[in-house]
């Protein structure tokens, strides 16, 4: 068997590692003699195993003892609405900063509960800039200001946390968690979906600083209270218990590589590879965010002839390059470069690029 690069914005690539342990541990894990999708998630078995997930996530990323850790369904979108509930009282102004299709959907599913000010958006230059801090219109007394860490489409990143005063700042880091340090004290609530860092589709980590679990919020079930997940460690109901195995198989294995840090040298190489391979077509290949913005995790970019995007596509798949095909809301062609993805991931279709280049060119 040969895997191929998996160039998948998500559910994206997996380390083979991984995988195979996970293949290995599907009929009997641990010696119990059931897997650990039989198992209860309320056994001494399985607690074990969400506790060890919860310390290695700790460790990996540096999360402070004052924030809580939620292991939870739903996803980051499902999250999204769930910030307002939790976070705001009703009719509360919350500031939103839009740079790209997340932050707009992030908007859309709070706007039922709150007063969702965009504060500053880069829609009308196409999302291809962070706008300029001083051009926000911050409110003081919003419940929290909202950031997309990553843009996942667009491909826009921020690439400094913002000083948004003493107002929390929450984030979505779905496409670009644990791909470097990141201070978590400087964030009220950092969510992400799994899909993408952190292990497959159907879990999704929400990092809470305590203090804000003191919030009433508004009226809302059990179910969406963060402080009634908090209390039974993630387990109020019954969690995606597969998924979250697979995502502590995942923090294991981003510590044995060297953690963050390394992350953060091996994304640079890899977005460098692709980024050089664009810059240097001679416009061929263009990208159209600001340096200054680009993302390092999902890199969308054109050729000069739409009409080859169709060839490209089929051609890099043929290459053993996989899912480059971009996203229906922009078109031409997208390539995430997830922690899983290695160098030389990158380093194929940087290779594959010029060589499409000269025949097409």
């Amino acid at each position: 068997m040969t895997r191929a690069f998996n160039f998948s914005a998500g559910p994206a690539t997996l380390p083979e590692s991984v995988l195979r342990q996970a293949q290995a541990e599907m009929l009997e894990w641990n010696g119990v003699g059931a897997s650990i999708v039989e198992i209860s998630h309320r056994s001494a078995d399985f607690m074990a195993v969400a506790e060890q997930a919860d310390a290695d996530l700790r460790t990996l990323i540096g999360i402070p003892d004052d924030y809580a850790v939620l292991f939870l369904g739903g996803g980051a979108t499902t999250q999204q609405a769930l910030m307002p509930l939790n976070f705001a009282a009703p009719g509360q102004r919350a500031d939103y900063v839009v740079t790209g299709h997340w932050g707009k959907t992030a908007v859309k599913q709070a706007k039922p509960y709150v007063d969702a000010q965009v504060v500053a958006s880069g829609e009308a230059g196409g999302f291809r800039d962070i706008p300029a801090q001083d051009q926000w219109q911050l409110s003081r007394d919003a419940a929290y200001v909202h950031i997309t860490a990553n843009e996942t489409i667009h491909g826009v990143e921020f690439r400094d946390v913002p000083d948004v005063g003493d107002v929390p700042l929450i984030a979505d880091f779905s496409s670009s968690i644990a791909s470097e340090p990141i201070d978590v004290s400087r964030y009220g609530v950092i969510y992400a979906g799994a899909q993408k860092n952190l292990g497959p589709v159907g879990v999704a980590v929400v990092i809470i600083r305590r203090d804000l679990l003191e919030r009433a919020g508004q009226p809302r079930a059990d179910i969406f209270d963060y402080r009634s997940h908090v209390a039974r460690d993630s387990m109020l109901n019954t969690p995606p218990t597969w998924n979250w195995y697979l995502a502590g198989l995942m923090f294991k294995w981003m510590l044995a590589q060297g953690g963050v840090e390394a992350f953060a040298k091996l994304s640079a190489a890899k977005s460098a590879a692709i980024y050089e391979a664009i810059d240097g077509s001679g416009g061929f290949y263009r990208n159209d965010v600001a340096k200054a913005g680009r993302s390092r995790m999902n890199i969308p970019f054109f050729l000069a002839d739409d009409a080859l995007n169709a060839r490209f596509v089929a051609e890099s798949r043929a290459a053993g390059l996989l899912a480059l095909k971009g996203h229906k809301a922009v078109g031409g062609i997208r390539a995430s470069l997830y922690n899983a993805m290695p160098l030389e991931g990158a380093q194929a279709l940087a290779a594959f690029m010029r060589e499409f280049q000269q025949r097409n060119g």
